[in-house]
Protein backbone atom coordinates (compact mmCIF):
# COMPACT_ATOMS: atom_id res chain seq x y z
CA UNK A 1 0.00 0.00 0.00
CA UNK A 2 1.18 3.79 -1.05
CA UNK A 3 2.70 5.91 1.68
CA UNK A 4 -0.83 8.50 0.93
CA UNK A 5 -2.77 5.27 1.39
CA UNK A 6 -1.83 4.37 4.83
CA UNK A 7 -2.36 8.41 5.61
CA UNK A 8 -5.65 7.96 4.46
CA UNK A 9 -6.21 5.26 6.61
CA UNK A 10 -4.57 7.03 9.60
CA UNK A 11 -7.12 9.34 9.05
CA UNK A 12 -9.68 7.50 9.09
CA UNK A 13 -9.36 5.04 11.60
CA UNK A 14 -8.73 8.78 13.40
CA UNK A 15 -12.70 9.40 12.58
CA UNK A 16 -13.73 5.19 13.21
CA UNK A 17 -12.57 5.81 17.13
CA UNK A 18 -14.04 9.42 17.49
CA UNK A 19 -17.85 7.73 16.30
CA UNK A 20 -16.49 4.60 19.02
CA UNK A 21 -16.36 7.85 21.45
CA UNK A 22 -18.57 9.49 20.27
CA UNK A 23 -20.87 6.09 20.49
CA UNK A 24 -19.89 5.08 24.14
CA UNK A 25 -20.16 8.96 25.21
CA UNK A 26 -23.61 8.89 23.99
CA UNK A 27 -24.71 5.41 25.93
CA UNK A 28 -23.34 6.95 29.48
CA UNK A 29 -25.14 10.28 28.82
CA UNK A 30 -28.83 8.50 27.62
CA UNK A 31 -28.44 6.40 30.62
CA UNK A 32 -27.47 9.10 33.02
CA UNK A 33 -30.45 11.58 32.15
CA UNK A 34 -34.01 11.03 33.09
CA UNK A 35 -35.71 13.65 30.65
CA UNK A 36 -37.53 11.59 27.94
CA UNK A 37 -36.72 13.75 24.70
CA UNK A 38 -32.51 13.68 25.85
CA UNK A 39 -32.58 10.10 26.49
CA UNK A 40 -34.27 10.14 22.54
CA UNK A 41 -32.11 12.25 21.17
CA UNK A 42 -28.57 10.81 22.64
CA UNK A 43 -29.73 7.54 21.96
CA UNK A 44 -29.93 8.65 17.90
CA UNK A 45 -26.74 10.08 18.16
CA UNK A 46 -25.25 6.88 19.51
CA UNK A 47 -26.86 5.19 16.47
CA UNK A 48 -25.53 7.80 14.26
CA UNK A 49 -22.01 7.40 16.36
CA UNK A 50 -22.26 3.74 15.55
CA UNK A 51 -23.22 3.89 12.13
CA UNK A 52 -20.66 6.41 10.68
CA UNK A 53 -17.70 4.25 12.32
CA UNK A 54 -19.08 0.93 10.47
CA UNK A 55 -19.47 3.28 7.31
CA UNK A 56 -15.90 4.45 7.67
CA UNK A 57 -14.47 0.82 8.96
CA UNK A 58 -15.87 -0.68 5.24
CA UNK A 59 -14.20 2.75 3.94
CA UNK A 60 -10.62 1.52 5.62
CA UNK A 61 -11.54 -2.45 4.27
CA UNK A 62 -12.26 -0.82 0.90
CA UNK A 63 -8.75 0.40 0.61
CA UNK A 64 -7.08 -2.63 1.55
CA UNK A 65 -6.31 -1.93 5.37
CA UNK A 66 -7.93 -3.18 8.63
CA UNK A 67 -9.50 -0.83 10.80
CA UNK A 68 -7.62 -0.28 14.00
CA UNK A 69 -9.13 -1.74 17.01
CA UNK A 70 -7.94 0.50 19.51
CA UNK A 71 -7.98 4.02 19.45
CA UNK A 72 -5.23 6.62 19.20
CA UNK A 73 -7.44 9.71 19.72
CA UNK A 74 -5.71 12.55 21.40
CA UNK A 75 -6.52 12.44 25.58
CA UNK A 76 -8.51 15.61 25.29
CA UNK A 77 -11.32 14.37 23.02
CA UNK A 78 -11.02 11.15 25.90
CA UNK A 79 -11.49 13.34 28.86
CA UNK A 80 -14.95 14.91 27.45
CA UNK A 81 -16.65 11.99 27.42
CA UNK A 82 -14.57 10.36 30.71
CA UNK A 83 -16.06 13.76 32.58
CA UNK A 84 -19.25 12.96 31.60
CA UNK A 85 -19.00 9.52 33.63
CA UNK A 86 -17.29 11.00 36.08
CA UNK A 87 -19.63 14.23 36.97
CA UNK A 88 -22.77 12.64 36.21
CA UNK A 89 -24.94 11.47 38.84
CA UNK A 90 -28.13 11.53 36.85
CA UNK A 91 -29.40 14.61 38.87
CA UNK A 92 -26.71 17.16 36.90
CA UNK A 93 -28.93 17.11 33.60
CA UNK A 94 -26.47 20.47 32.60
CA UNK A 95 -23.17 18.30 33.98
CA UNK A 96 -24.56 15.60 31.00
CA UNK A 97 -25.12 18.37 28.09
CA UNK A 98 -22.17 20.10 29.18
CA UNK A 99 -19.66 16.82 28.80
CA UNK A 100 -22.13 16.21 25.18
CA UNK A 101 -20.98 19.30 24.13
CA UNK A 102 -17.05 19.16 24.49
CA UNK A 103 -17.50 15.75 23.27
CA UNK A 104 -18.88 17.05 19.88
CA UNK A 105 -15.96 19.65 19.75
CA UNK A 106 -13.22 16.73 20.22
CA UNK A 107 -15.36 15.00 17.15
CA UNK A 108 -16.12 18.28 15.25
CA UNK A 109 -12.26 19.13 15.52
CA UNK A 110 -11.29 15.27 14.42
CA UNK A 111 -13.32 15.58 11.14
CA UNK A 112 -12.29 19.45 10.27
CA UNK A 113 -8.59 18.39 10.97
CA UNK A 114 -9.18 15.22 8.36
CA UNK A 115 -10.91 17.55 6.01
CA UNK A 116 -7.79 19.54 5.80
CA UNK A 117 -5.80 16.51 4.63
CA UNK A 118 -5.32 14.47 1.60
CA UNK A 119 -8.39 12.31 0.91
CA UNK A 120 -9.67 10.56 -2.43
CA UNK A 121 -13.06 12.34 -3.65
CA UNK A 122 -15.16 9.20 -2.83
CA UNK A 123 -13.68 9.16 0.62
CA UNK A 124 -13.73 12.85 0.82
CA UNK A 125 -17.29 12.69 0.32
CA UNK A 126 -18.30 10.02 2.93
CA UNK A 127 -16.09 12.13 5.01
CA UNK A 128 -18.05 15.12 4.69
CA UNK A 129 -21.18 14.35 4.86
CA UNK A 130 -20.43 12.85 8.45
CA UNK A 131 -18.88 15.98 9.34
CA UNK A 132 -21.83 18.04 8.43
CA UNK A 133 -23.76 15.33 10.55
CA UNK A 134 -21.37 15.91 13.38
CA UNK A 135 -21.62 20.05 13.04
CA UNK A 136 -25.29 20.12 13.40
CA UNK A 137 -25.35 17.69 15.97
CA UNK A 138 -22.81 20.22 17.63
CA UNK A 139 -25.06 23.27 17.39
CA UNK A 140 -28.30 20.86 18.67
CA UNK A 141 -25.98 20.24 21.59
CA UNK A 142 -24.79 23.20 22.58
CA UNK A 143 -28.25 25.20 22.05
CA UNK A 144 -28.93 22.77 24.92
CA UNK A 145 -26.59 23.52 26.43
CA UNK A 146 -27.11 27.47 26.32
CA UNK A 147 -30.75 26.94 27.02
CA UNK A 148 -30.16 24.62 30.18
CA UNK A 149 -27.63 27.28 31.74
CA UNK A 150 -30.13 30.37 30.37
CA UNK A 151 -32.80 28.19 32.37
CA UNK A 152 -31.06 27.21 35.48
CA UNK A 153 -29.88 31.46 35.50
CA UNK A 154 -33.67 31.73 36.43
Amino acid sequence: MAANGKAVISTLDTLIQTGKDRENGYRSAAAAVQDASLVALFRSYQGQSSRFAAELEDEVRRLGGVPRQEGHVAAWFQRGWMNLRATSTGDDMGAVIAACESGEDGAKKNYDRALQEFLPADVRAVVQRQATAIHEAHDRVRSLEVVHRAHQAY
